[in-house]
């Protein structure tokens, strides 16, 4: 329950920080946002009524999707040292999606879809797309290092353990969030 809901979570956590990048960066580009699409199945995206600056929002979007999952890192750090291990992976895994993302954009872009895609047609070029998947990508391989145990996925040596409340606590995270997102849907 505690790898399944973590996946879940993850997913649609790290498509909400992303999208808070774009609109973080079209605010603060003077452009205007006219719908952020968070699915709980399929792919998120941000609309622009206006985009003055599009190689900007494009980078925010994977930037600061990298970024903000250090905040409740840092806060769960501070307040609950012992579940340090759930907001680790989350970062962790924002890390390596979005690393992904934009080396698919490096390899396959060219459509406007996506932000690689954004990017490489208003001036980037494929190797910054290629550098920040190669910083991105092994530091949240690094962050997912060692956290197997937590999930219950030890060895003889060192047997993993489930924690029961943070099952339970992000099973209710990730039915609170589906729920949230089937009912703003748009």
């Amino acid at each position: 329950m505690l790898i399944v809901s973590v996946l879940g979570f993850s997913w649609l956590g790290m498509m909400a920080v992303h999208e808070l990048g774009h609109v973080l960066a079209a605010w603060s580009s003077d452009g205007k946002v006219s719908q952020v699409y968070l699915p709980p199945l399929g792919f998120s995206h941000t609309r622009l009524e206006a985009n003055p600056c599009p190689l900007w929002v494009a980078w925010g979007g994977p930037v600061l999707g990298c970024i903000i999952p250090f905040v409740p890192l840092g806060l769960v750090r501070l307040f609950a040292k012992e579940y340090t291990y759930l907001p680790r992976f989350f970062a962790g895994f924002c890390l390596i999606a979005n690393g992904a993302y934009l080396a698919g954009g490096a390899v396959y872009g060219g459509n406007d879809l996506d932000d690689g895609s954004v990017i490489l047609n208003n001036g980037g070029a494929i190797w910054q797309l290629l550098l920040f998947s190669t910083i991105t990508i092994p530091t949240g391989l690094w962050m997912l290092n060692g956290l197997g145990k937590y999930f219950g996925l030890g060895n003889e040596q060192s047997p993993g353990e489930v924690d029961r409340k943070a099952a339970i606590g992000t099973a209710i995270a990730l039915m609170i969030v589906v729920l949230t997102e089937i009912l703003f849907a748009v």
